[in-house]
């Protein structure tokens, strides 16, 4: 599997040839590039500090490893955090003045995957120009490394997950006593992963009984014991765990706890494209503005935002597109319709335990189970589907000729092709983070869904 550089970091498979998959050598020659960037910088008289933290994976380890002592070897000092979330990385990096932080972690991708995902001074994800920087130095081998007497160190901070849940819990939207009183019961599914202790110990600090937590997996060795993408397909043991206990709500989050789902009461999914939704219905109603999204997600966040008359923006496909559309819009909630909430009040990342405590706060003051909530916003349906890469396949032919197709029809361009309907839209896009063409519709049934899918398959076909 070759290796994947983007806007998301480089990522790839563990073992096999160097620039081929993701071996120690590419490992090393990569977190060296990133660190001539941030030299690049000269930040003079500032912290020489870079955060690291992973998710569970079995190759974090090593990745850790070869990362941080490149970077000691560059004379940077490492403040580890050791197995935690992203979300969690991105805060420590302004809360400790550091350079930049690093999560290693391939996010929803399997357990033969792991990755370098690079965030700048202000804790979030690097821009496509910095990228650019990092990749230049990665493919020049410019790395310099520091003499004896300018080594860096490695430093330990495995408890920052406690400063970030104190954060959230200071949010004036966070109804921590409201929560206590309703005495939920709440299943979750951590996947083996970095959510195994950050889900219950959130839960715990806002008002949670312990013996009303009800746990999928029971362990943290990052053997992802299903694909560990929150998808309904993925998660049917957390929907049995719910009907069992009969819980109020299930919670899953991918490996490094940026992603969230639910499933409601009746153990059916309350649907990964309506946890922005959600959320953002209930931030609009105490702090009314603009909302953005990205391109492949669920038009039912405009159909809301429309509702209490504010605007709605998109964005391409990618974290650190969204938060530059949120910021030039002045947006108070974004994200992805992956599950990713964004809220700018906390900080610019996507942040599955953000979108927990302000799910809970708002089922808690609506006094609405889970499935009635649900019921609330415009139904569509979501398909996504995919084409595998291959080197010969002219992608931006394909890309060209489908816009020329629908030129009749409401067209953008800045990511991919996506093709916006009276009824429903479908988007056509490379994919940041694996060797796929990713096909994404949606219209109000899923008959109609597949239609525009297959009709975009077709024409794919047509070109080669």
């Amino acid at each position: 599997m070759p290796l994947i550089s983007s806007i998301s970091g480089i990522r790839g498979t563990i073992g096999g040839k160097v620039s081929e998959n993701l071996t120690p050598i590419d490992i090393v020659k990569f977190a060296a590039a990133y660190g001539m960037w941030i030299k690049d910088l000269s930040r003079n008289g500032s912290s020489q500090t870079i955060i690291i933290g992973r998710d569970a994976r079995p190759s974090g380890k090593i990745v850790f490893e070869l990362v941080a002592n490149t970077l000691i070897g560059m004379g940077f000092n490492v403040l580890n955090l050791g197995i935690t979330t992203t979300p969690t990385v991105e805060m420590a990096v302004p809360y400790y003045n550091a350079l930049g932080g690093i999560i290693l972690t391939a996010s929803h991708n399997p357990v033969e995957w792991n990755a370098l995902k690079l965030l700048n001074a202000k804790g979030e994800f690097v821009s496509a120009q910095e990228g650019e920087k990092i990749l230049h130095f990665y493919h020049q081998n410019l790395a310099q490394f520091s003499q004896i007497n300018q080594l860096g160190m490695i430093c330990e901070e495995p408890n920052f997950l406690a400063v970030h849940i104190d954060k959230i819990l200071e949010l004036p939207y966070v109804k921590k006593d409201f929560i206590a009183t309703k005495s939920y019961k709440i299943a979750f599914d951590g996947v083996n992963s970095s959510g195994e202790i950050a889900i219950p110990t959130l839960l715990k600090a806002l008002g949670i009984p312990e013996h009303n937590i009800f746990n999928v997996q029971e362990k943290m060795d990052g053997w992802f014991t299903h694909n560990p993408e929150p998808l309904k397909q993925n998660l049917q043991d957390l929907c049995n765990l719910v009907e069992k206990h009969q819980c109020d709500l299930g919670i899953a989050v991918d490996p490094d706890v940026d992603r969230l789902v639910f499933v409601d009461e009746k153990g059916e999914l309350f649907g990964e494209e309506y946890t922005l939704v959600a959320v953002a219905d209930y931030i609009l109603s105490q702090k009314p503005g603009a909302t953005v999204s990205n391109l492949s997600s669920s038009r039912a966040l405009k159909d809301l935002t429309e509702s209490y008359q504010q605007n709605y923006y998109t964005a391409a496909v990618g974290e650190v597109h969204v938060v530059e559309k949120m910021k030039t819009v002045n947006a108070v909630i974004g994200g992805e319709g992956n599950g990713g909430i964004i809220l700018p009040d906390l900080h610019y990342g996507r942040d599955a335990l953000v979108g927990i405590a302000l799910f809970l706060s708002y089922l808690a003051q609506s006094n609405l189970k889970c499935s009635e909530l649900r019921k609330k916003y415009t139904h569509y349906e979501m398909v996504k589907d995919k084409i595998e890469l291959t080197a010969d396949l002219p992608l931006e032919l394909i890309l060209k000729s489908i816009a020329e197709h629908y030129k009749h029809e409401k067209v953008t361009t800045i990511d991919g092709v996506k093709i916006d309907f009276e009824q429903g839209w479908v988007h056509l896009r490379k994919s940041n983070t694996e060797p796929i063409l990713r096909i994404y519709s949606e219209a109000k049934t899923e008959s109609e869904a597949f239609e525009l899918v297959n009709q975009i398959k077709s024409l794919v076909m047509a070109t080669l």
